[in-house]
């Protein structure tokens, strides 16, 4: 299940997510349980990050952008182009501070 993001806070982790280089690529072989892996891993280090899926990707972006977020039980705060944007707060140390 996604978490569902209000308007000002997806404002704030797009506004965020803006110069962030992506860290997870989809290729070829989809979402694929090591890349959940891999996306959980980097969530739990960065919070926000930015996936990039790429042209070889069997997928839709929409639909790889619902898969991983469902998947990783993080909020889907944008999709724009090729990439797009999860978020997950950090269980014990959260670093990113939504507006109310």
């Amino acid at each position: 299940m996604t978490t569902a993001l209000k308007g000002s806070a997806a404002r704030h982790l797009r506004a965020l997510g803006h110069d962030l280089s992506p860290v997870v690529s989809i290729g070829k072989e989809g979402v694929t349980d090591g890349l959940v892996d891999a996306t959980r891993a980097a969530l739990l280090t960065h919070e926000l990050i930015k996936v990039k899926v790429q042209q070889e990707a069997p997928v839709d972006r929409h639909a790889a952008a619902s898969e991983l977020a469902a998947r990783t039980d993080s909020a889907l705060a944008q999709v724009l182009g090729r990439t797009f944007l999860l978020y997950k707060r950090h269980p014990k140390k959260p670093r990113i501070v939504l507006p109310k």
